[in-house]
């Protein structure tokens, strides 16, 4: 550990480098920072931090001259508050490089990457670690229920990341997570996605190349068997032992529905029955989840007995498939899926669980690749467990969503009050209202609970 210093966080309310501040603060720094705009639950969790913060990038806020800026990938040239940094030649980072060099050096960093599932299985294998008396550290894109936070600095030596494929910095296009040094990861899966910044799959498969060279020979590489775009990967050279789960009896670890929802599941490692896990959670995508966190923690000697006692008690991750509110019968989700696949293995998982109920999805096409139209001809079918569809397309968007082509009875509105209004007159006791976004809808989920009440 260094000496105590201070530091200032340009884009301090996004989760990681909310987080970061955080841990920042836990090991003894000052932390000052600044973000567009503060808003709960990270404003919440930085105040209870003791963190000052300001609204806006005035360059101004240098003049406290603080030891580094720490500056965040929502940061561009040409930003006065960037130039001023530049022209004034202060000591500046980026937030995965300072959280390796000043907390994960000496860590046993357990990393969990992939495109899909990173919160959720971040926040199972943290808590499967608390669950055996680990205490570890954690930092997570997301709420974990079990803990209330997104980051804890825990005891030496396990240390849960969510390992990012997002690039780093301006001044730094690598990857996030190539800076965390993992001994133990997990690769969920490996799709196309982050269209602003990677041209196609392989440039995305490089960055995790990047980091699979990394992973120590004593270390230990956990998969889904039968991803090509996982096993290309590792065939460009992988020197850790691999583990791989699926399904198929084939994999080290095969787990498979005891009911249709997997809200139950059985576990088998190697040919041999390994236990049952019982718990809130549904879906096939979170039974993968799971099974990747109990392999990780396993290689860090918590047996899977212990593992699976901890899943049964595991709470959930905020924004995933959670139960926000049920009103005169009309049950309202909101969950954070923004690419077909997540959209819907959710609506895959909901369906199984709630059989012929009328489920309406209600979705933002937020996420920088979905407003450029990456996903518009995949996007359609990832609806069909849906018994309608509601989207909200603002005027400005940037593609035409009556080409949409969903297989379910679909309305395209470009008001969300407007949403508001007709989806409550049309919702009736029994439905399953799913809102689907990856950020924060413009407070849709209050104004529908308010006015279906």
């Amino acid at each position: 550990m260094t000496d105590t210093m201070h530091l200032h966080i340009l884009g301090i309310a996004g989760t990681f480098m909310g987080g970061l501040a955080q841990l920042a603060r836990a090991a003894g720094h000052k932390v000052t920072g600044s973000d567009a705009q503060v808003y709960p639950p990270m404003s919440t969790q930085l105040e209870q931090a003791g963190i000052d913060f300001t609204e806006g990038f005035d360059p101004a806020q240098l003049d406290i001259n603080p030891d580094v800026v720490v500056v965040g990938n929502v940061m561009s040239r040409g930003k006065p508050i960037i130039e001023t940094m530049l022209n004034r030649s202060l000591p500046y980072t980026s937030g995965p490089q300072w959280l390796y060099e000043n907390l994960l050096r000496d860590r046993w960093v357990l990393a969990v990457s992939g495109t899909h599932g990173k919160t959720t299985t971040a926040s199972m294998l943290a808590w499967i670690l608390e669950y055996a008396g680990l205490n570890p550290g954690f930092l997570i894109g997301g709420v974990p229920g079990n803990f209330g936070v997104s980051a804890r600095l825990g005891e030496a030596p396990y240390f849960v990341i969510e390992a990012d494929e997002y690039d780093t910095a301006f001044f730094d296009k690598r990857s996030k997570f190539v800076h965390y040094h993992p001994r133990t990861l997990i690769i969920n899966n490996l799709e196309f996605d982050h269209a602003d910044i990677f041209p196609d799959l392989a440039a995305i498969q490089r960055q995790f190349h990047h980091l699979v060279r990394i992973v120590p020979g004593e270390g230990l590489i956990i998969h889904p068997a039968g991803v090509p775009a996982i096993d290309e990967t590792l065939a460009l050279g992988c020197w850790t032992p691999t583990e791989t789960l699926a399904e198929d009896e084939n994999a080290n670890w095969h787990y498979s529905a005891v009911v249709p929802d997997y809200s139950s599941f059985k576990i088998k490692i190697d040919g041999a029955p390994a236990g049952q896990v019982k718990w809130d959670l549904i879906g096939q995508h979170n039974a993968a989840n799971a099974v990747a966190a109990l392999a990780a923690a396993k290689h860090v000697g918590v047996s899977v007995e212990d593992g699976i006692a901890a899943l049964n008690k595991f709470e959930g991750v905020k924004r995933r498939l959670e139960l926000r509110a049920q009103t005169n019968g009309v049950r309202v989700y909101d969950d954070f899926a923004h690419h077909p696949t997540a959209i819907s293995t959710t609506l895959t998982a909901l369906r199984a669980k709630v059989g012929d109920d009328r489920i309406i999805a209600v979705f933002e096409p937020r996420s920088n690749t979905m407003r450029m139209g990456v996903h518009k001809d995949t996007l359609g079918a990832a609806f069909s467990n849906a018994d309608q569809l509601w989207v909200y397309a603002p005027p400005d968007f940037d593609w035409n969503t009556e080409t949409l082509n969903a297989p379910v009875n679909t309305k395209i509105l470009d008001s969300i009050d407007t949403l508001v209004d007709k989806l409550s007159q049309q919702s009736q006791a029994g439905d399953h209202i799913l809102i689907m976004s990856n950020g924060g809808f413009g407070g849709l989920h209050n104004k529908l609970i308010k006015a279906l009440k």
